[in-house]
């Protein structure tokens, strides 16, 4: 079932316990990015990420735990660049073991699980709560708790973010 998003964050009971932290785990390619590549006959070149999260991500992180993964080797650099750019780092996270680390983080802290793929649909229901961008597969929108209006890397990571501060009453402005 599909709700409304503040609603998830500010009426429902469960994200007002205080016995724990509240953790971020964003899959790069596909949220923080668009999830497409550009490859020359060198291999890939390029990927791209949407302006409006490297802004919210710091805000978030004055509060919370956040976590990039990816399973993309051959374009690490590329994420690493960006990532180092807005002061965070990323870790390789196959899709089969991405389960263990969610249940391993979930013995201190709930789990924010945002992810794109197919592959993450066991990730995606192992999480306390779980986003998917307007363009994610099907199989992943149906796995996650909420659809979000915005598109992997055109702001989906920041709609997440701010609707988290927003719904805790954050002072982000």
């Amino acid at each position: 079932m599909r709700i409304r998003c503040l609603e998830l964050f500010s009426v429902n009971k469960k994200f007002r316990k205080k016995e724990k932290n509240w953790s971020f785990i964003f899959d790069v390619d596909g949220v923080l990015t668009d999830g497409k590549f550009t490859y020359t006959e060198k291999g890939k070149y390029s990927k791209d990420f949407g302006s409006h999260d490297g802004d919210a991500l710091k805000m978030l992180s004055k509060f919370s735990q956040i976590i990039f993964i990816t399973a993309d080797k051959r374009g690490l650099g590329i994420t690493e660049c960006r990532l180092q750019d807005i002061g965070f780092s990323v870790k390789i996270v196959e899709p089969e073991g991405r389960v263990d680390l969610i249940k391993k983080l979930q013995t201190d802290n709930y789990i924010v699980y945002v992810a794109d793929s197919f592959t993450d649909c066991p990730a995606l229901k192992a999480a306390n709560l779980s986003f998917t961008p307007a363009n994610a597969h099907f199989l992943a929108k149906k796995s996650s708790n909420y659809v979000l209006k915005s598109q992997g890397g055109s702001g989906a990571v920041a709609e997440v973010c701010l609707l988290y501060l927003l719904a805790n009453k954050r002072d982000i402005f």
